[in-house]
């Protein structure tokens, strides 16, 4: 066949709604090509011409558009029927979705500044973007990322904003959101029903300074807003809201977070990438109202990541808090009608605006450790970034993973990526179960998912497992054991290839069901993609109640206590309760399942302490109250408790004997609880060291909820020194993470099948 030839070039990753077509038309034109290039539901194709071919294609990933992410440039010969004249961006064609969608990037300093001029025509304009910057992922409802495919479809564009748009030297050339104050959403102050006059930025700067609480429509969802040096007006929040004791985010700019906050350069630059999370730092100088994160030394700051943000901000000036627009436990608000309904109760004004929300996203949280960036909850700005599997995936088959019950989190695989979807939720809540399922049949039609193996946890009492059971239908479904998962994603996330051997895993969490019928979350596993064996684990203790010992921390001191011959002691500390019943419930095994859990050891030793009394009112209270408290002892005094080895049980009868003696001596309670993480880490880490000299295995692997406890992660990594380290930096140590795990073991033909 005749033609003159050329390349045909295939760039593979996230390079839809990042300027990349622009940025290919450019390097084009700098080296002479001619051609075409487009997107598709692959990524994006190129044909090109010319004589510095080699050079444009190490370009393409070298010099890239900073929201890109680059994962393949293929090249393959390609035939012209005629030379084509010039480089041209031509119209985006469908097909099976296969390319990453970019997530939302916070504002943009180009538009930042744009939004500050007088004399620019967006000046004040709170949708403001360009390709590097604005939404992306809330606001698509299909592949190819084309506006007529986005919620900005309802908006056509002005003159002004077309010629932008369609003009290759600007910044806005192919921005699919672009808008301006003619054209594009507008923004208004609601309240009691009706649009409230005047300019709605201004008039909502002044209503927070009065007092007040606004619902802010934000990118993934509402915002609930109110001053954050307004003691008062955070506790009428808190009352509203139900939410007693839960830390709020609070958005401030780099001064006022510096006033009141430790930031470092590295803190500075993670509020400043483009995901804009809500990052954990240390209070430090001027003191926020206590109610703004009671009990706790750190407090979850993000930047203003919007034009809205930022305009909102600098006429209030001064920090806010900024909460997910719910009753606690519940999805995030998305609608104006849905606002209107649902925040009606806790607000007293609205900041709405006309652009549709198409997903929901909370903000993702984020903390920094002495070893690296830990992601806590990975949603807006992070999903749906995609994860390389490990080698020896490269082939693996379609697998569709569904989590666990709490901090629910979906995985899909395909073409040798992970894509782990963003937070939704603990499926107890009926409305986070109907967004769970939401988002299976938004993801798989979104990325053309065809699974022909599905997994989900070994609970088959889990909504998350009843799904994947109704879902699976006919084909393969495949359950793992909890802590495997934890296991599996850690390894996943760290590149541990298929054939790298066994690692040992530290695996410690609220509960998980065992192979073995029981209930575990302190462990020690042996293990890699296919299967584990159970090396060393937290001596069971029952759980008094049931599922209220996950509620209440005393019933697991009562248990501890009682186990370690500490019984008078136990009942000192919880005088006024009566534990005859209790006492009897675990003789009897009565409602009282026994569990090697090391969440609930850490809610024992905090309810050892007083930190809480009664009931917790959000998950995992008890054990952050018990980190504050930690970091407040000098290092020198935190000499760890000890653990007795009774074969594969790792008994802490011994670490409450010690902290008895403590408690008599007048121990204060900082060092008590220093003394207890340096405990739990010797305990485990030196039977995991023990398992890699032996040649059982040829690294350490850290995962599980409690691992969100950077003392407890660190005191670990230090005991490790030496040895070959796996630890969370993208993915969850919780069980966000776990549905990860589950599609590799699956994938690796683990598990076990299941119906």
């Amino acid at each position: 066949m005749s033609g003159i030839p050329g390349r045909r070039i295939r760039v593979r990753g996230q390079v839809q709604g990042v300027g990349f077509r622009p940025f290919v038309w450019a390097l084009a034109n700098r080296l002479g090509i001619t051609g075409e290039v487009r997107n598709d539901a692959e990524g994006v194709l190129i044909l090109a011409l010319g004589g510095h071919l080699e050079a444009f294609e190490r370009a393409l990933a070298a010099e890239a558009p900073p929201l890109a992410e680059v994962q393949a440039v293929e090249s393959t010969p390609h035939l012209f029927e005629h030379a084509p004249e010039g480089f041209a961006i031509v119209a985006s064609a469908g097909g099976a979705a296969d390319t990453g969608v970019t997530p939302d990037a916070a504002t943009c300093p180009a538009c930042l500044a744009e939004i500050r001029d007088p004399g620019a025509r967006r000046h004040g304009y709170a949708f403001t973007n360009c390709t590097h910057c604005g939404p992306r992922f809330t606001i698509l409802e299909r592949l190819p990322y084309d506006r007529a495919q986005t919620s900005m479809r309802a908006f056509e564009m002005c003159d002004a904003c077309r010629a932008e748009y369609a003009d290759p030297a600007d910044r806005r050339f192919h921005a699919q959101p672009i808008a301006c104050p003619a054209c594009g959403p507008r923004l208004w102050l609601e309240a009691n029903g009706a649009e409230q006059p005047g300019d709605p930025i201004r008039h909502a700067a002044e209503r927070l300074r009065a007092g007040a609480i606004l619902a802010i429509k934000g990118l993934g969802g509402f915002h609930l807003a109110c001053d954050a040096r307004n003691g008062d007006t955070v506790q009428r929040l808190r009352a509203r809201k139900r939410r007693p004791a839960k830390p709020f985010a609070l958005m401030g700019d780099i001064a006022m977070i510096r006033a009141h906050a430790a930031l470092s350069p590295e803190a500075e630059a993670r509020l400043k990438d483009p995901a804009a999370p809500i990052l954990l730092l240390p209070a430090r100088g001027a003191p926020l109202p206590e109610a703004v994160a009671p009990g706790q030394d750190t407090l979850g700051w993000m930047l203003p990541y919007t034009p809205l943000h930022h305009l909102l901000l600098e006429a209030f000036g001064g920090p806010l808090v900024m909460t997910s627009g719910n009753l606690s436990g519940q999805p995030q608000v998305i609608g104006n009608d849905e606002a209107r309904e649902k925040l009606s109760p806790f607000v007293d004004v609205f900041l709405m605006h006309d652009r549709d929300i198409l997903r929901r996203l909370d903000d993702s949280v984020e903390r920094l450790t002495p070893q690296g960036p830990m992601i806590l909850r990975r949603a807006r700005g992070r999903v749906p970034g995609t994860l390389a599997l490990p080698p020896g995936f490269e082939d693996a088959p379609q697998v569709l993973a569904f989590g666990g019950q709490l901090k629910s989190a979906i995985c899909l695989t395909k073409s040798g990526r992970a894509l782990l979807s963003h937070h939704l939720g603990d499926l107890d809540d009926r409305l986070c179960f109907d967004e769970f399922r939401k988002a299976d049949a938004d993801y798989a039609a979104l990325f053309d998912h065809r699974p022909g193996i599905f997994a989900c946890d070994l609970h088959a009492g889990y909504r998350a497992s009843r799904h994947a059971r109704a879902r699976a239908g006919g084909a393969a479904l495949i359950r793992v054991q909890h802590h495997h998962a934890h296991l599996a994603a850690c390894m996943a996330e760290n590149g541990w290839p298929r054939d790298g051997g066994p690692v040992v895993g530290i695996i410690l969490d609220g509960l998980g069901l065992g192979t073995d019928g029981t209930i575990w979350g302190g462990e020690v596993l042996v293990g890699d993609y296919v299967g584990f064996e159970r090396a060393a684990h937290l001596a069971p203790a029952p759980l008094i109640g049931g599922d209220a010992a996950q509620r209440e921390p005393w019933r697991n001191l009562l248990a501890r206590l009682d186990a370690a011959g500490l019984g008078a002691l136990a009942e000192e500390i919880l005088a006024g309760r009566d534990l005859t019943l209790p006492r009897a419930a675990a003789a009897r095994g009565v409602n009282a399942p026994h569990s090697s859990s090391a969440g609930r050891l850490f809610d024992a030793f905090a309810a050892a302490l007083g930190l809480v009394a009664g009931a917790q009112s959000h998950e995992g209270e008890a054990a952050m109250r018990l980190e504050a408290l930690a970091r407040r002892a000098p290092e020198a005094l935190a000499r760890p408790y000890p653990f007795e080895a009774a074969g594969a049980a790792l008994e802490p009868a011994p670490l409450f004997q010690a902290w008895a003696r403590d408690h008599a001596a007048g121990t204060p309670a900082e060092i008590m609880a220093a003394r207890f993480h340096a405990g739990l880490a010797e305990a485990f880490c030196s039977r995991a060291r023990a398992l890699v000299e032996a040649g059982a295995a040829r690294a350490v692997a850290l995962s599980g909820g409690c691992f969100q406890n950077a003392t407890l992660l660190d005191l670990c990594a230090r005991r490790l020194d030496g040895l070959p380290l796996l630890i969370h930096r993208k993915v969850p140590a919780n069980d966000g993470g776990l549905a990860l795990g589950q599609a590799l073991v699956a994938a690796a033909g683990g598990g076990e099948a299941g119906r």
